[in-house]
């Protein structure tokens, strides 16, 4: 008799990183900052000099609503999706590896206050500004697997209890 061989089960770094080739492209990290929002693939800081403000909605004299609707302008060069603004400060990406990444987004204090994964999954589904990223317009990039992809990724991850990179 020939035993089959068994594949070693996927480890927490395996499962995460297409979730993270989504969430550390620039469709997510050009908001997921701390000081102020960055524009274009390569995140240089964003023109006008807007800063992030109290909120996460842009200084009092210039409010992310100001230039971005909720859809993307007709030409597709100003984005927008309803309630523009940046993500809350305890959701900043930026300068984070894969790791913390993954722990932020199963940290109710740092997600949002997404108290289960399926929660934290739910606001990457349907959420309108993550959605955003798949039609982005004119000249942006979109992440590097489908939506739909993406879903299924985060639901395999959560599954296996959301593990994480070491």
């Amino acid at each position: 008799m020939i035993a089959l061989a068994q594949q070693p089960a996927p480890t927490g770094a395996q499962l995460f990183e297409p979730i993270a080739g989504v969430l550390q492209g620039p469709r997510c990290m050009n908001c997921h900052t701390v000081k102020a929002p960055h524009q274009k693939d390569v995140g240089i800081p964003h023109a006008q000099l807007v800063v992030r403000g109290a909120d996460g909605h842009g200084a009092a004299t210039l409010q992310c609503a100001a230039c971005h609707q909720i859809a993307n302008s007709a030409d597709g060069k100003v984005p927008g999706a309803p309630n523009w603004h940046l993500a809350p400060l305890s959701m900043k990406w930026e300068g984070l590896t894969q790791a913390q990444i993954c722990e932020q987004i199963k940290d109710p204090a740092r997600n949002g206050n997404r108290r289960t994964l399926h929660e934290a999954i739910d606001h990457m589904k349907v959420d309108p500004l993550v959605l955003w990223a798949w039609n982005p317009g004119a000249g942006r990039t979109t992440p590097v697997i489908s939506h739909a992809e993406f879903v299924r990724y985060l639901e395999i991850w959560a599954a296996a209890d959301g593990p994480c990179p070491k």
